[in-house]
């Protein structure tokens, strides 16, 4: 089940084939293994079991109780019988020829009518072919008078006198035999006179009966007239006339006052039977002949009137003239006809599978499918995607330049529409590399480019404009960035009990401090000076000397407190005072510059004895993690 046509009036297609033409069986299984878990194929069901012929259906029909539906279709000539109550096959029967028209003559399917293509009159039971007879000349349409329990046959061709009138052929049901045919005005043939008349011989083409008000049947001919009978005084009654080509189609609206009509052309009109003057002129605008036309009804009591040619179905509003609404089919239509009381569409046409529309502004589901309108339900919420996923709209100027122009009209990959026409996607893609080589580096260029211009409009440029702290606001803006959620209202920057670090200069930080400095050391400050660290040194020695400059010198004979170290560096035991020994720089002082790293420089080269004579430094030993024995304090002792 998928929506065929989306809008005011969406129509929904329960059944019927997605394709043209009928897949092989062997393709059609391997299709649907491989599209098991499709998104558009989760909502797709058999509706009705076996509801196809093997090549094409002719004719489809509802039974009046609802519970049976009868369809006709060839090869081999047959027609099949479903259960709405089973949803299911019931039986299938075939016949001896290919049918034309049938009518169930009951309210169930136990009595039927078929007119077949070999000029017989089939009557079927469930036992099986109950009679045949056979008719004077082939007939076109049948219609039933459930009063008389007549059956009418329009036929082909002229009476048996030659005075120019076709002939309605009438068999009594009730007597078993036929009655005297009704002349209906068709026009004179030129040709050889013969059983049949010549090749554009006048036909009596469709009938319609008024059955459940007035009666009056009316029959439309090849010469664009409408003739009325009376089935009591059995003559003509009068004839409307004057339309553009042969009428097609009939159908008599429930009250029986409104009449319909359809013309080889295309042509729709809509007569009130108190006025020769037509209330709707309508062009299907196919130029095809009209083959169906149905008055229906919608809950809210609106009128509407169904047409259907070999291309298209359309509806339309019986009081204002406008489209309500339409379906377009994939293959031709060969009959249309409507569920009751409900707002189901049934088509048999000239693919394998019988079409199944639903259109839930014109009714309910029938009780045998009730469960249509809880999917229709879900389907409304979700996300419906275009008609056209898989095509693209070209113009003609566009097509000439992918040198696609030769196919129009030739292929179903390009459709026409409005000023252009779709192509399929697979298609444009291969023409277009034909025409371009280098299309998909240029492609690919294109998607790098809007990927880095993406990128680069989720950065931050100076979103949060302040007058003081500008970098505190950076910061904290870069800070939300990483999160993946910038928000210049969030934090400290829309909170207004911070709003002065923002506007007043009061509050402005001061990058060129001790404390900025000592809390941020990864900060680089525009504009101060970097300092070196030898010359930092120097200056905390000075200090130091300075300091000593300025304390009182000592006499020798102050009593100064020694202090022996245990370290020997290849000398005698130095002894250094406690004040002249150098102080160690804190942690808050060192800066790391150069190769040295660490608090103090260790070195690996010996110190000379004496200063004056630098001695060469000796060669490594293999394991310096042994103390030397020359070293030892012990062995001096």
């Amino acid at each position: 089940m998928k929506l065929t046509n989306p809008g005011t009036v969406p129509v929904y297609t329960v059944a019927g084939p997605s394709t043209a033409r009928p897949l092989p069986d062997w393709l059609a299984r391997r299709r649907k293994r491989s599209s098991k878990y499709d998104a558009e194929n989760l909502n797709n069901f058999e509706l009705l079991q076996e509801f196809e012929f093997e090549e094409g259906n002719n004719c489809v029909r509802v039974s009046d109780d609802g519970n049976w539906i009868m369809s006709t279709g060839t090869y081999k000539p047959q027609f099949h019988v479903h259960s709405t109550q089973e949803l299911s096959l019931s039986f299938a029967r075939h016949t001896k020829s290919e049918n034309t028209t049938f009518l169930m003559l009951g309210s169930d399917y136990t009595k039927s009518l078929h007119l077949q293509s070999d000029r017989s009159l089939e009557f079927h039971t469930p036992m099986g072919c109950h009679y045949e007879v056979r008719l004077p000349r082939f007939g076109r349409d049948l219609a039933y008078l459930r009063q008389s329990t007549e059956v009418l046959i329009p036929s082909v061709g002229l009476s048996s006198d030659g005075s120019g009138y076709g002939e309605v052929f009438r068999l009594d049901l009730e007597r078993g035999q036929f009655l005297r045919p009704w002349q209906v005005e068709v026009g004179k043939d030129d040709a050889v006179a013969g059983l049949q008349g010549g090749i554009h011989v006048g036909a009596v083409n469709v009938a319609a009966v008024a059955e459940k008000t007035h009666g009056l049947c009316a029959f439309g001919t090849s010469i664009s007239t409408v003739e009325f009978y009376d089935p009591r005084s059995k003559g003509r009654v009068a004839v409307l006339g004057g339309h553009d080509g042969e009428v097609t189609a009939l159908d008599y609206s429930d009250d029986g006052l409104s009449l319909a009509l359809g013309t080889s052309t295309g042509q729709i009109r809509v007569f009130d039977l108190r006025n020769p003057r037509p209330l709707m002129k309508k062009d299907q605008g196919m130029g095809l002949p009209i083959k169906n036309l149905i008055h229906l009804k919608t809950p809210t009591g609106e009128r509407k009137l169904l047409s259907a040619d070999k291309r298209i179905i359309k509806i339309w509003d019986e009081q204002t003239g406008d489209l309500w609404t339409s379906v377009e089919p994939l293959v031709d239509l060969n009959h249309v006809t409507y569920v009751p009381d409900s707002g189901m569409i049934l088509t048999a046409n000239e693919g394998k599978h019988m079409h199944c529309f639903f259109i839930p502004n014109l009714g309910l589901a029938p009780r045998w499918c009730h469960f249509l309108d809880n999917l229709v339900h879900e389907m409304e919420t979700e996300t419906q995607t275009e008609t056209y996923d898989n095509y693209k709209f070209l113009t003609k100027p566009e097509l000439k330049s992918l040198s696609l122009d030769h196919l129009i009209g030739k292929t179903n990959l390009l459709r026409p529409y409005m000023h252009g026409y779709f192509v399929a996607a697979k298609l444009y893609d291969q023409a277009r590399l034909i025409a371009n080589p280098y299309i998909w580096e240029e492609e690919r260029a294109k998607r790098v480019r809007e990927r880095v211009e993406k990128e680069r409009s989720s950065r931050i440029r100076g979103v949060k404009k302040v007058k003081v702290n500008q970098k505190l606001a950076d910061k904290i803006l870069q800070r939300q960035e990483n999160r993946a959620k910038v928000d210049t209202k969030a934090g400290v920057l829309g909170d207004s009990r911070f709003g002065k670090i923002f506007e007043d200069e009061e509050f402005k930080v001061d990058e060129n401090s001790y404390e900025f400095r000592a809390i941020n050391p990864s900060t680089v400050v525009e504009g101060a000076p970097v300092q070196d660290v030898r010359f930092a040194a120097n200056s905390s020695d000075e200090e130091s000397d300075s300091e000593d400059e300025s304390q009182p010198k000592k006499s020798k004979d102050d009593v100064v407190m020694q202090v022996s170290s245990s370290t020997v560096r290849g000398g005698k035991i130095r002894d250094t005072a406690i004040g002249s020994r150098a102080q160690k720089e804190t942690r808050a002082a060192k800066v790391r510059t150069g190769e040295v790293v660490g608090e103090q420089q260790v070195t690996f080269v010996p110190e000379s004895k004496r200063k004056n004579k630098p001695q060469p430094a000796p060669a490594p030993s293999r394991r310096q993690d042994r103390r030397s024995a020359s070293t030892n304090t012990f062995r001096r002792l």
